[in-house]
């Protein structure tokens, strides 16, 4: 597929998508859900290779000033008084399998909030690993300004993240948070200067690229299953998952690195 609405790059291990719509501030379309879904299958496929050809993280990023400032609605709009759009539907056919897809990925994922987060925009990140935000983002749920509700998660996201009381003041209210707000109530993992932001991103992505990236993949995967299971069935996760990962090349490297005091050399499996 040529990409009009993304870049997509795959460097030493690392794959960045960028969203690339920045006169419309990286707003969703049809066209920009479809090259997305296709990226991101690609980034799947590479998360099951082995050597040099592995992919080892996904850095989600936007291109200019914005991150995503959600749904573009010229691209699904409607007139006061015409036949309404099934917004259902694009939520399941789009928005929905996309949060799915992010949580499924087996490797780290990590977004590069470098502007503006609004509606889908900003539960796309939350639906991200590891949320780093510049010092000049912000967070808005803007869905209470249109009648609707936070969609791509947000009405899942946020209470988990935040708690009841402010996930209903940022749904209800649409006010806008800042970056440095957000790390604050545990909403984002870091906020980051604006010039070194890049750096860090970067940082990160590299640090990523050389760790163990199955037990990584395996630690998203039973965070995500906690809330759900009881201790018990948490237990019984944590035990298979242990057996597992303690026959992978990476556990032995870790163990062989640690004894000989070397930085260990993990390959991702």
């Amino acid at each position: 597929m040529d990409y009009h609405n993304i870049l997509f790059t795959i460097s030493d291990g690392i794959a960045t998508l960028t969203l690339n719509r920045p006169d419309k501030l990286n707003s969703f379309t049809q066209a920009m859900h479809e090259e997305v879904r296709h990226a991101l299958r690609r980034v799947a496929a590479g998360a099951g290779r082995e050597g040099d050809e592995a992919l080892r993280v996904l850095v989600l990023t936007g291109a200019g000033r914005g991150f995503c400032a959600g749904q573009d609605l010229s691209d699904r709009a409607v007139e006061p008084g015409a036949k309404a759009v099934d917004l259902g539907d694009s939520v399941e056919k789009n928005y929905a399998p996309l949060v799915q897809s992010l949580r499924a990925l087996p490797l780290p994922v990590i977004c590069a909030v470098n502007g503006v987060a609004a509606g889908a925009g900003a539960n796309l990140a939350l639906a991200c690993d590891i949320v780093l935000a510049a010092h000049s983002a912000s967070f808005v749920e803007v869905f209470c300004k249109l009648g609707l509700i936070p969609d791509t998660g947000g009405t899942y996201f946020l209470p988990r993240l935040v708690g009841s009381a402010r996930a209903m003041g940022l749904a209800m209210l649409g006010e806008k948070l800042s970056a440095e707000q957000a790390e604050a109530w545990g909403l984002i993992w870091k906020a980051i200067p604006d010039d070194a932001f890049a750096a860090e991103v970067q940082a990160m992505a590299r640090h990523f690229a050389s760790a163990p990236t199955k037990g990584l993949a395996f630690t998203k995967q039973a965070l995500y299953a906690s809330p759900h299971n009881s201790l018990q069935q948490q237990l019984a996760l944590e035990c298979g998952m242990m057996s597992e990962l303690g026959r992978s090349d990476d556990y032995r490297e870790g163990v062989a690195a640690f004894m000989a005091k070397r930085a260990p050399q993990f390959k991702g499996r």
